[in-house]
Order: structure tokens, then sequence, then C-alpha cells
């Protein structure tokens, strides 16, 4: 009945110049005087986060990326005034991906090939269960919320394949024992400066998940407060210097903008020639809206368009359930007992997805196809209401309401009041990513001859997944960064040049 459905789509070099008047200008500081770590000691630099720290793009963690997260290019940056050696847990190569036990657990990275993103060729070669010797600078784990960063095993191997699993597969490849803690292994170091840029997931996760709390829950404020405060004391013990940063509304990210929400187009409902609309009218969406009307509950569900785009069916757990009510109507209509109650069950909180929704990335490899409960949290009473978002709704983890929007950026304001008064209470530098991704969302960031924006793949600013930076990204990243180290500890690096860095990686590398 439908087609499958397709989703759209560096250290700078060094130099003295001197001007008319004989003084003395160097290039490659922020103010043209020499370069200065000012009151910073970048000797021994540790960085703690999340993927953004460890340079996940595309996808998938893989070398390049690594390289070009935006530690790694502060501590290129901080070289030049003193700063030492930056080490990061490199993954095994440039296809992106995990294996357990040789059994891949992990997809590998996306490229564009002009008309989509689509995986690269190539094989997984990165094993989980071998394990890093050493201690890493790069302590940034994809995937890490606040509290994991303090908590007891979250290297431990085993934890990955646990279930539900209560490690993760790339801390447990360089943490320095099965009982590590992230913050203890970036303290034992004992460094000079850090940065920290964690609650992203906190947040992220269930915005993912489509708001729903039983796939990836909001970690509670008071939680996330508490955990927040003590990593920072740690951190700060003895008076040692860093940066942090708060957190943007990750509503606003690529992800929830490239589905849209009358996403069915006509020739996504034309199958073999023949277009489905008439047909789904008269015997789907006809009845339903008729039996829904005489309960009051008329516009949840309407015809479809025969000439332009429609919106697609979904589930909306905040609506009034009337499957019951919806059944015995049905079933006065006309409609077999067994096919009254199907859709009954079926559309008893059902309606079509409006401009206010957002749609997850994630929904783009569903839409039409029959729902499972491995994957989609559900599955049909009918074989002939099998397509999602067409004959069956979407269930809640593809699609963010309203309500749902409002309460993460609820939590994210809690999340950035602790970030924030951490930050003056301690002394610390702290990048505002909120200001940052509002700028990118709206007017773009014009910085070396280009404008970054947030627009998926055309915008330059993130990778194929919607979430993570692409190359470009993570530089602007790592330049707003030292804009705010400048400005708390007087120094004056320059940060790097957006033209050295790519906007999407090739497919191979």
């Amino acid at each position: 009945m439908i087609k499958n459905f397709k989703w759209l789509l560096l250290v700078s070099l060094t130099f003295v110049a001197c001007n008319n008047d004989d003084e003395t200008i160097v290039s490659n500081s922020s103010d043209g005087m020499p370069l200065t770590a000012g009151s910073a000691d970048f000797s021994k630099y540790v960085a703690l986060g999340d993927s953004f720290a460890a340079g996940y793009s595309d996808g998938a963690l893989f070398i390049e990326g690594q390289k070009g997260a935006y530690p790694n290019i502060l501590a290129q940056q901080f070289s030049l005034v003193g700063g030492g050696t930056f080490t990061t847990p490199l993954m095994a190569d440039n296809v992106g991906g995990l294996l357990f036990g040789g059994t891949q657990v992990a997809g590998p990275r996306l490229y564009f090939n002009g008309a989509a993103p689509t995986p690269v060729m190539g094989v997984t070669t990165t094993e989980i269960t071998n394990h890093l010797s050493g201690l890493f600078n790069n302590m940034g784990v994809p995937g890490a919320k606040s509290y994991h960063l303090v908590a007891p095993g979250y290297g431990n191997a085993m934890g990955v394949i646990a279930n539900p699993p209560t490690a993760s597969p790339y801390f447990s490849r360089f943490a320095s024992s099965a009982t590590a803690t992230v913050l203890g292994d970036a303290l034992s170091q004992n460094p000079t400066f850090f940065s920290l840029w964690i609650g992203g997931n906190d947040e992220l996760g269930y915005a993912t998940a489509g708001g729903d709390a039983t796939v990836n829950p909001l970690t509670p404020t008071a939680t996330f407060d508490g955990v927040y405060n003590s990593i920072i004391s740690q951190l700060t013990a003895g008076g040692r210097k860093g940066v942090i940063a708060n957190l943007p509304y990750v509503t606003t990210l690529p992800y929830f903008y490239v589905i849209k929400y009358n996403q069915l187009t006509q020739d996504n409902l034309t199958v073999s020639g023949v277009n489905q609309v008439s047909g789904l009218n008269a015997q789907l969406y006809g009845p339903l809206h008729n039996a829904l009307a005489y309960l009051g509950q008329g516009d949840r569900i309407n015809l479809l368009s025969t000439t332009g785009n429609n919106p697609m069916l979904m589930n909306d757990e905040t609506l009034v359930n009337v499957s019951a009510q919806l059944t015995q109507v049905l079933i006065g209509g006309g409609v077999s007992q067994p096919m009254a109650g199907a859709l009954g069950a079926i559309f008893g909180q059902a309606r079509q997805t409006k401009p206010t929704d957002l749609i997850c990335l994630s929904a783009s490899s569903r839409i039409g196809k029959a729902p499972t409960t491995s994957i989609d949290g559900v599955v049909s009473p009918s074989p002939l209401l099998n397509q999602l978002g067409v004959t069956y709704p979407m269930p809640d983890r593809y699609i963010l309401l309203p309500t749902e929007v409002a309460e993460i950026k609820t939590y994210t304001d809690a999340y950035n009041t602790t970030i924030e008064t951490a930050a003056e209470a301690n002394g610390l530098a702290i990048f505002n990513a909120k200001v940052v991704m509002d700028q990118l969302t709206t007017t773009g960031i014009n910085a070396n001859g280009y404008t970054l924006t947030s627009t998926y793949v055309s915008g330059g600013a993130f990778s194929l997944d919607g979430v993570h930076p692409s190359p470009r990204g993570y530089a602007l990243i790592a330049n707003k960064f030292i804009e705010a180290i400048n400005a708390k500890y007087g120094s004056n690096l320059k940060g790097v040049s957006l033209y050295d860095y790519r906007i999407m990686f090739p497919p191979l590398l």
C-alpha cells in the first residue's frame, strides 16, 4: 500500500609581522599580543563529558571524528601556551561501530550519497573486550548521563550485555578497572585544568525516545543537581581551574525537523501506479472519522487529501481513551465485531499529526513498516492494519508532543540553573551553548567566511545523525570554549579557522 519510505535527504601556524610603527603583532593570538595562558595552567588538561567530548559524529565514533573532537582542538591550542600531551582512546577504524565477542552491536557511520544518508561500506573492527591500557586525557563517553560519571562499574564490559545494560561499551574499552568511575580516572591524573560538558543525555535520551519515559526517562532535577555539584566539588578541589558548558534545548536539534508532520505524499500513497487514498478513505479514515465525530472527537482523524501531502497517524497518550466507545459505535454502524474491536483498540487514543508535533528522525525508517514489539514496542492485532503512520498509529517513542517539548525545556532550565550557579560559585569559565544553539537556529553564526546554521545536511553545523556536530561544528564549539576561557582567565588564544574543517566526512577515510 505504501512505498518504502526514504528520508531526505590544526593548529594555526605561528608567525610574526610588523606594522608601520614596527610594533610586534602576534597573528595567532586573539589580541595581537604575545600568547599567554593568563592565570590558567594547561599543562595537564583532562576533558570529561559525553559523545560531544568524544567526537561522535554521523551516528558513530571513529578515528577521524575523535581527532576533531572539541577537547582535541582545545588541547592543540593549549599546547601553544604550555599545554602537555593529550591522549584519546581511539577506535580501531574509520568505519565506526562496535563488536562484542565478534558480534556487531553498533553499526557504522553514515555518509551522504547525494540523495540521502547511508551507512559506509567496510568492516567494523573495534572490539569492546579489547581493553586499552593506560589513562587518557579525553574522558568523553558517548551516551553518558551526569550520574554515569560517578557510577562504579560503568566501565565493566560484562555490564554492556546485561539486561538492561549497566555499563558503557565505550568506557569499558579504557576504564582503569571494572569498578572505576569516569571521574575517578580523570582525577587520578592530577589535572591542572579540566573541561566538563555533561547533562545533554539527561534530556536528550528522553527527547529522542519521543518523550516515552519507559524507553528513556528524564533525569530528576534533584538527582542532576546533587550529582553535578558533587562532580564540580571534586574537580575544583585545591583551586583547580576549568571550563564548563550549559545545555541547549535539545528539541531545537535538526533531528526533530527532518521528518515533517505531513510526510505522507501522494507518491508515498501510490502503489503500482494506483493511488490508494480513495480506498483508505472509504475503508478506514472515513468510518473512523464518522465514529469519532459521533463521540465528539471528530477532529482527531480526517479524510486524506487526494492532491497534497497528508499527516500521519499517531498515538497521543494525553487524549481521552475512547476505545470501548469507539468499538460500540463501529459495531452499530455495521462493522464486524472482530474488526470493530481491533479498530477500537488501535485508535482509542489516536489522531493525525499536527504542525506542533516534532517527529524524531528515527521514525524515517519505520513509516509504512509493520510494527514490531522489538523495534517499535507495539504490534498490530490485525494484519490489515499494519503500516505505521498510514493504517496504524506511530507509537509515542517517535513523536514529541507539545507538552513533552515544554517538559524538556523545564528540565533543561533547571539543569542550567545548577550549571550556571556552579560556575559562579567556583569561579569557572562557562561556555553558553544555549545561546550558540539559539543563534544556529535563527540567524546562523558567521565565522571565517562561512555561515553555519542548524539546517539538516546543508547548514554545515551538524552531522548526518541530526544530533552531533560536523567537523566544522566541532571547530566552532572549540572556539566558543576558547572565548569563554580567555574571558575568565586572561589567556589570549585565537582558536582555529573553520576553513580548515570540512562539513561532511567522505565515504572513505
